[in-house]
């Protein structure tokens, strides 16, 4: 009776344990999405704690706040569901049903594997809660919640979303670019609505977030990165240096280098190549993107 009850008891500290080892990788699974989404650097302000919220985002609509998304009750996702962050992340939906500037780029999180998502969402629950305000919207838009809801009814289709993501190859390239990086969002010009022009995928936004320049990454030998080797371009994503030894500035140094907790630099070889190949497929788009004058 008692070696019966010994090997049960070792059965419940076994299934105990593996339950541990299954958190621990969902931990550092979602880790590892977070730091590909670019250390959802635009929920940390400079010199603030992480995903405390407050960086200021200007756009040609006036300026968007970063939001508090730790763990706290009061500021943050504290109270929010499993669900109700997956929904958020998505689909653009907060808990009491109200809708999200596409600012956060919920259409690219869409297509964000199950698997993927839950990790992100287990990760995000594992950071530190810290209770700072949000700082409300300067913006141009009247009626700001009607607005957002009438751009996602007539702009978003939500889409069924894959289980597991790619694992390797151009596939896993393209969806690490468009959905969780979602270098889209930056790097293709905008039409009126704020939608992405997609005739011009990825060829480049002369009026970017914070009035950047966002160049063409299309392979273009003229006006985009034709010219480029896949090893320059994984050292890009990986380093913030261009070929020719300068190096990115704004808000592409800011999802390169990410918050302490990650990054772009932090992807491995293997998904930067993937990345890079990826980019190396699409369609050439020739659209010269001039730099700003100081």
């Amino acid at each position: 009776m008692r070696t019966v009850f010994f090997l049960s008891a070792l059965a419940v500290l076994g299934m105990a344990g593996h339950g541990w080892a299954a958190a621990d990788d969902l931990i550092t699974r979602g880790r590892y999405v977070f730091a590909l989404a670019g250390g959802c650097g635009c929920h940390t302000a400079k010199g603030e704690p992480t995903n405390a919220g407050g960086r200021p985002l200007k756009t040609p609509f006036g300026t968007f706040y970063g939001t508090n998304i730790t763990p706290d009750p009061t500021h943050g996702i504290g109270k929010w569901t499993e669900k109700q962050l997956i929904d958020g992340i998505r689909l653009g939906i907060r808990p009491d049903g109200s809708v999200m500037s596409p600012v956060m780029p919920y259409p690219a999180f869409s297509r964000m594997s199950d698997v993927d998502v839950r990790a992100l969402v287990t990760y995000l629950r594992n950071l530190p809660a810290v209770a700072k305000a949000n700082q409300p919207h300067t913006l141009s838009i009247p009626f700001l919640g009607f607005a957002m809801r009438l751009w996602r009814l007539f702009f978003f289709t939500p889409t069924i979303a894959p289980l597991q993501s790619p694992i390797e190859g151009v596939a896993r390239g393209r969806y690490i670019s468009d959905h969780l990086a979602h270098c889209q969002e930056c790097h293709t010009p905008r039409t009126w609505s704020g939608t992405l022009d997609l005739p011009r995928y990825l060829a480049g936004n002369p009026d970017g977030v914070d009035g950047e320049v966002a160049p063409n990454i299309t392979p273009d030998n003229d006006t985009g990165v034709g010219e480029w080797s896949e090893d320059e371009m994984v050292s890009l994503l990986k380093s913030g240096f261009l070929p020719n030894m300068d190096n990115v500035q704004g808000l592409m140094a800011l999802v390169i280098d990410g918050v302490p907790e990650g990054g772009y630099k932090d992807m491995t070889d293997e998904d930067a190549l993937a990345v890079a190949r990826y980019l190396k497929s699409v369609p050439p788009v020739v659209h010269r993107i001039e730099r700003k004058k100081e």
